[in-house]
């Protein structure tokens, strides 16, 4: 089966994040053993153990609490819409704190770790959040205006041909340029069923 996309012989270059990134979480694999053992020596193995649970209990707190506003956003969405068809007019929208990177906090505090647990509680602290937020979106838009035209709908379609969901017949299509004959009616010029149960 043919995409349409022409194929590229030219060996790929690896980018600088596949290159870079499993070095890095090595080292900072290596790093938060090495504070955790630091930690221990100093405090002892209990004060770590403490510290690794409150950190798991607080960033479950959080990533309940940012699932629950990501809920309730949900929910006043859907009623603002219902209002709009019945021709009310839509209550003021609250600005809506951005859940994402309190859940990406909340992750942070999870995983085990002093440095990742830091990195949590700085995203908790709404300036630092509101930073973080304006630089992804930043380097996002960049990123989104320095990819080619049609790569994620090249990627979105290369996707469906490799796992497609439900039934897939395969076939060709065969177009006839010749006089075009009149439709007979007949048994097969009714309703077809979807070949799919």
């Amino acid at each position: 089966m043919t995409t349409g996309v022409p194929l590229s012989t030219a060996p790929r270059r690896r980018s600088r994040a596949r290159t870079f990134l499993p070095l890095a979480v090595a080292a900072w694999l290596i790093l938060e053993i090495w504070l955790l053992s630091l930690v221990a020596g100093a405090a002892g193995g209990l004060t770590v153990a403490a510290l690794l649970a409150g950190g798991i209990v607080l960033g479950v707190v959080v990533i309940k609490r940012a699932g629950r506003r990501a809920f309730k956003n949900l929910t006043n969405t859907f009623q603002q819409a219902q209002q709009a068809q019945q021709g009310q007019p839509p209550a003021p929208q609250q600005p809506g704190g951005g859940n994402g990177l309190t859940m990406l906090a909340g992750l942070l505090l999870i995983l085990p770790g002093l440095l990742s647990d830091v990195a949590g509680l700085l995203l908790l602290i709404p300036p630092v959040r509101a930073w973080a937020g304006r630089r992804l979106t930043g380097s996002l838009q960049r990123q989104m205006a320095a990819a080619p035209a049609g790569s994620f709908g090249d990627a979105f379609q290369q996707a469906r041909i490799h796992y497609p969901d439900g039934k897939v017949v395969q076939g060709e299509v065969i177009r006839e340029d010749g006089p075009q004959q009149p439709q007979r009616p007949g048994p097969d010029a009714g309703y077809r069923p979807p070949l799919a149960p």
